[in-house]
């Protein structure tokens, strides 16, 4: 099969295309045959080498995130069938092969069945960032109907999920955002309330739309120093969920008031092998929702093709893109 890999750590220019086995179908795993993907900071940190302890072995198949149809069932799988298009975060770290092949061996316990309402490029561009927001939103801080709920990156990959999940939960969604373009964006996914961060301050608007009380929930997208604005914006004894917190913070806030912090690694049962089929259910339930029009996905206007996975990568890492950035596959 036609692969793009990476021999070595660098730049997006790092990528090469080279012909590969198709991985050899295992007990309790389908082989996909890949019809998109879709770019996730973590997959251009591991590129960089940002992260190189999850990095599979070179030369390196990176990407988890993929839709596409069952070629092959191994021995053990009941529940689906060669034929069924499937979408799932199963790959691209250490010990796993990734989605920028033609082919992808994955545990059935991660895959679920596509929506039928979504296209492949749409469905590959949920698995990663909706488990995340799912584990954070729903797994850890529980969210409940009729509380505030303040999402940081309201219109980004996980955000933008976070912003309909909150929502589809009965919160009362306020979503933070940079411009008019995504506060209109944040609308259109069902934010109940945008605020534009860089025209007030965290102290203003908690003022404003909590009376100075706080957010029952902050969903933090950002996370590093941005935890400290997350810790401002929270009531008393409230919730912070944060999906990145590679940095030293002050827990001063935290202790004085009474916060509790929670932190999503959802890589964690792919690098451990450990709560797999928990990816898979939210998967399927996902697919439940999307099909009752309550979610959807934000695609970035660029979109790519396989061949083109250097100007991928260097869309989703300049910032611009808005939602996420898919590849399609077109036979390379």
């Amino acid at each position: 099969m036609k692969a793009l890999v990476i021999e070595q750590f660098g730049n997006p220019n790092v990528f090469k295309q080279i012909d590969l086995p198709i991985p050899e179908i295992l007990p309790n795993h389908v082989l996909v045959r890949v019809a998109a993907t879709s770019v996730n900071p973590v997959d251009y940190k591991i590129r960089q080498g940002a992260v190189a302890n999850i990095a599979p072995a070179f030369p390196a198949v990176l990407h988890g995130d993929v839709a596409g149809t069952i070629a092959a069932i191994g021995a053990g799988v009941t529940q689906f069938n060669i034929g069924d298009a499937i979408y799932a975060c199963a790959g691209g770290v250490k010990g796993l092969g990734g989605a920028l092949a033609e082919y992808m061996l994955a545990d059935v316990r991660l895959i679920a069945h596509k929506s039928k309402s979504l296209t492949m490029a749409e469905a590959a561009a949920l698995p990663l960032v909706s488990i995340t927001a799912w584990e954070g939103l729903i797994d850890r801080a529980q969210v409940q109907s009729g509380q505030k709920v303040l999402v940081y990156g309201a219109t980004g990959g996980v955000g933008h999920i976070g912003v309909q999940l909150a929502q589809w939960a009965g919160a009362r969604v306020y979503a933070l955002v940079s411009s008019d373009e995504k506060a209109a964006i944040a609308q259109d996914l069902g934010a109940d309330i945008t605020i534009n961060y860089r025209q007030q301050p965290v102290e203003e608007f908690v003022a404003e739309h909590t009376d100075g009380q706080g957010f029952d929930l902050v969903f933090d997208t950002v996370g590093n120093d941005n935890l400290q604005n997350a810790f401002k914006a929270a009531k008393l004894n409230g919730t912070v969920v944060s999906i990145v917190s590679l940095s030293q913070q002050d827990l001063t806030l935290l202790h004085a008031k009474g916060l509790t912090l929670h932190l999503v690694f959802m890589l964690i049962p792919l690098l451990f092998g450990v709560g797999r089929a928990h990816h898979g259910e939210i998967l399927s339930k996902l697919t439940q929702i999307v099909e009752e029009g309550k979610i959807r996905p934000l695609l970035d206007s660029q979109t790519f093709n396989m061949t083109e996975i250097a100007s991928a990568h260097q869309q989703a890492e300049s910032g611009r893109a808005i939602g996420k950035v898919v590849l399609t596959q077109s036979n390379f």
